[in-house]
């Protein structure tokens, strides 16, 4: 039995870890629309670029895959460690800790690289933007405004 225990836990683990990172960031992109925004009109709006800067989007945390996972795998862990009441309080850190680390990976895993786009529309507005950075924006840049309110993306001219 203790073979198989042995095996159990890595495989647990490498399970836990890929699942932290399971966050869907493609709705951040200015290159993807949802179901909703599919064949529905659209305003356009025209600018230009006036700064931008690189920063990172946080995803909401699920918080039970990360901690709940990481909990599972620390108790697990310290359930190996000692006998009687040492095991229990070695379960107990294990699963704290575990739980800990697991929120600490998964918020990570859930950051996305972004800009944030100054736009100076045509009208003489401005407004800014924050989308994934996956695709290349420079200032000074034309660019178009798509949608409104927080469904509002940028994109090159």
């Amino acid at each position: 039995m203790q073979v198989t225990k042995t095996r159990l836990v890595p495989a647990l683990a490498i399970a836990a870890l890929a699942l932290t990172g399971c966050a869907n960031t493609s709705g951040y992109s200015g290159n993807v629309y949802s179901g909703n925004q599919a064949k529905a009109a659209q305003s356009v709006e025209y600018g230009t670029i006036s700064a931008m800067r690189q920063v990172q989007i946080q995803a909401e945390n699920s918080g039970i895959l990360g901690s709940g996972g990481g909990a599972i795998i620390g108790g697990l862990l310290g359930n190996q460690v000692g006998g009687g009441s040492g095991r229990t309080l070695a379960t107990a850190a294990g699963a704290i800790g575990g739980a800990m680390a697991g929120s600490k990976i998964e918020q990570s895993a859930n950051r996305t690289a972004a800009w944030e786009l100054e736009v100076r529309k045509d009208n003489g507005q401005t407004v800014v933007v924050v989308q994934k950075a996956d695709q290349p924006f420079q200032v000074g840049q034309r660019v178009r405004l798509i949608g409104s309110g927080s469904n509002l993306s940028v994109a090159p001219y």
